[in-house]
């Protein structure tokens, strides 16, 4: 498993390396923020200090999280209550205060892939799905309707993906809000609801996405099954 450590503490991150690496971890250290970005797609769990000079930890996890779904672990001094509330709204998945064990810190990487559904070999991604008038390239990350190309955000556009690539079953909350935002929550559930009406309104097609009151959404029924194409 390829780990990023983001610690400015030299002799935190020269105890640690050498730890996990004897674990079985293959680790890069970065210690700021700087580069962070440009190495999230390499990684496969990022361990991010909060104390960092260039750059607030909370700051860099929400950037990271606008680009890459890469599972990400807090590992901060910081351990009022208010603190991990705050980091795990910033889209981290965990969250450990130091000082911890790093058999403990070794066992949540390993959980935080578990719950991420780590596959050794993943099937390839559809390429163009539509329905009706819909087309959305799942590859691409891109959306037309009627031929009109429509600009979406990344978690407006994962939404849309998921339904779409279910066919007509439906996508359950709970599902949806893990494979967008990492995990369930009041916080979560109510920007759910606003990205479906705003995906509504973005795609003018309202019946597009139908919600399933309790349950989740599927695609409508005038426009399934989705075929693929």
């Amino acid at each position: 498993m390829r780990v990023l450590l983001v610690e400015d503490d030299d002799r935190v991150a020269g105890a640690l390396t050498p730890a996990l690496a004897r674990r079985g971890l293959t680790i890069k250290r970065l210690a700021s923020g700087a580069g962070v970005l440009d190495l999230v797609h390499e990684v496969d769990v990022i361990l991010l200090d909060l104390g960092l000079p260039d750059i607030d930890g909370i700051v860099l996890c929400r950037r990271i999280r606008a680009v890459s779904d890469v599972a990400v672990i807090v590992v901060s001094a910081r351990g009022e209550v208010d603190d991990r509330i705050q980091g795990l709204r910033s889209g981290a998945d965990d969250y450990l205060v130091k000082p911890y064990d790093v058999d403990e810190l070794v066992a949540r990487v390993e959980a935080v892939r578990r719950r991420r559904g780590e596959r050794p070999a993943a099937p390839e991604p559809p390429g163009v799905i539509r329905a009706g008038d819909v087309s959305v390239d799942i590859g691409r990350h891109e959306v037309q309707v009627d031929g009109r190309p429509v600009s979406l955000s990344r978690k407006e556009f994962q939404v849309l993906a998921l339904v779409v690539t279910a066919r007509g079953a439906v996508c359950a909350r709970d599902h949806v809000l893990n494979e967008v935002w990492g995990h369930r929550g009041p916080a979560e559930s109510r920007s759910l609801d606003v990205h479906v009406a705003t995906l509504r309104t973005k795609l003018g097609r309202p019946a597009l996405i139908e919600t399933v009151r309790g349950v989740g959404y599927r695609l409508g029924g005038a426009y399934g099954p989705a075929e693929e194409g």
